[in-house]
């Protein structure tokens, strides 16, 4: 019976560590069409060896010195690699007072969009 206890702990604590982080995909789509800002907090040895079109590298340990190269007005869609570091960038963001701010998850998870169209 104790084993069994041990292994639904270990099942939810497994669940809340690898469950998907970030904005579901038509959401996320319709940010992007709408205009929104990709930010991915990555390193930036991590954003050259890949990278969303058009995002802007704002590493995560530079982000509370460089919030002037966002629009607080726009959307807000950061990103990093797996989506905890993108979360914690919203949290740092939203104590500066923006409130456009979206968690997209992976940088990978961002669709390909010809932006320019309708």
């Amino acid at each position: 019976m104790n084993l069994w206890i041990w292994i639904l702990i270990f099942a939810a604590l497994a669940w809340l560590i690898f469950k998907r982080r970030g904005l579901p995909p038509k959401e996320l789509e319709s940010l992007l069409r709408g205009g929104a800002q990709v930010v991915d907090v990555r390193t930036a040895a991590e954003f050259l060896r890949g990278h969303a079109d058009g995002a802007l590298n704002i590493p995560l340990n530079q982000l509370q010195s460089r919030t002037t190269e966002l629009d607080a007005l726009r959307q807000l869609v950061l990103c990093c690699a797996s989506g905890a570091r993108s979360a914690m960038a919203i949290r740092l963001l939203k104590k500066q007072g923006f409130q456009r701010v979206h968690n997209a998850g992976p940088w990978t998870a961002l669709p390909n969009l010809d932006r320019s169209a309708p």
